[in-house]
């Protein structure tokens, strides 16, 4: 089943809706608690695909695949190391990431993503699975230089665009392991498999949930793999997940207003 949020030209407040082939069958209500599809049908081509859940806090896993922690010199640590994104960095499908100013090198990071369908407060590792409404494809845009420059992830990961998701939600994959990949121009820059993770899903969960709540519709970025590479204006990335789908964003060029200048 892929749960979607999408808006018409004749209706433009968001919707949530579930993908039967080529129609979109509408919802009565968002899709946490129990689905129920109502009379509403809207063909797929005549919608604007939105990201398909509005999270409030994206919680990612920093150097969770071996070959990611060699390529930024950085041993794997102890524990799973949480940083959370914005929702303010959310956009969905065919939405422009957007290259900050203040930034001269700006990097994908093709993940999936786990987004959350039930309140979560403490859970066992052994009962993860039944707070998982499904997977979704995550582009973790970064600034690596700055990055590097602050020595932590808010600023690099924050910015507005920085964070693409969809183009649904795949309930009919999980709990099973999945490939992921990074594709710019049609090129592929990133092959790695969620099998592969230091840290598995239900870990993640039980991790995170030990010190914050997730809500429905929170999204987890389970980590980036090895062959993160820089993002060019004009340039268009695809975060593709088998069995879920495929999110592509193009990518436009720095804007000049609102750039802070340093010393003021």
């Amino acid at each position: 089943m892929r749960i979607c949020r999408f808006a018409t030209p004749a209706h433009a407040a968001p919707r949530y809706g579930l993908v039967d082939g080529e129609i979109i069958v509408v919802l009565e209500e968002p899709p946490f608690e129990t689905i129920h599809p109502g009379k509403g049908r809207v063909p797929l081509d005549e919608v604007t695909l939105l990201a398909p859940v509005e999270p409030s806090k994206i919680v990612c896993i920093g150097l969770n695949d071996k070959m990611h922690a060699t390529e930024m010199n950085k041993t794997i640590p102890e524990e799973p190391r949480i940083f959370l994104k914005p929702s303010t960095a959310v956009v969905g499908p065919e939405q422009s990431i957007v290259l900050p100013a203040a930034s001269q090198r700006v990097e994908h990071e093709a993940e999936l993503g786990v987004v959350i369908g039930r309140k979560a407060t403490r859970v066992q590792v052994g009962e993860a699975w039944q707070y998982v409404l499904g997977y979704t494809c995550v582009n973790d845009v970064t600034a690596r230089d700055l990055q590097k420059r602050d020595n932590h992830y808010t600023r690099a990961k924050g910015f507005d665009t920085f964070c693409p998701l969809g183009p649904w939600v795949e309930t009919g994959v999980h709990p099973g392991p999945v490939r992921v990949r990074c594709l710019v121009n049609g090129q592929q820059r990133q092959d790695g498999h969620s099998a592969n993770l230091i840290r598995d899903v239900p870990t993640l969960i039980c991790y995170i949930t030990s010190s914050m709540t997730l809500l429905p519709g929170d999204v987890i970025a389970t980590g980036t793999y090895g062959g993160t590479a820089p993002l060019a204006a004009g340039d268009v990335v695809t975060i593709a997940i088998d069995g879920v789908g495929e999110l592509r964003n193009p990518v436009v060029g720095t804007p000049t207003t609102g750039v802070f200048a340093h010393g003021t």
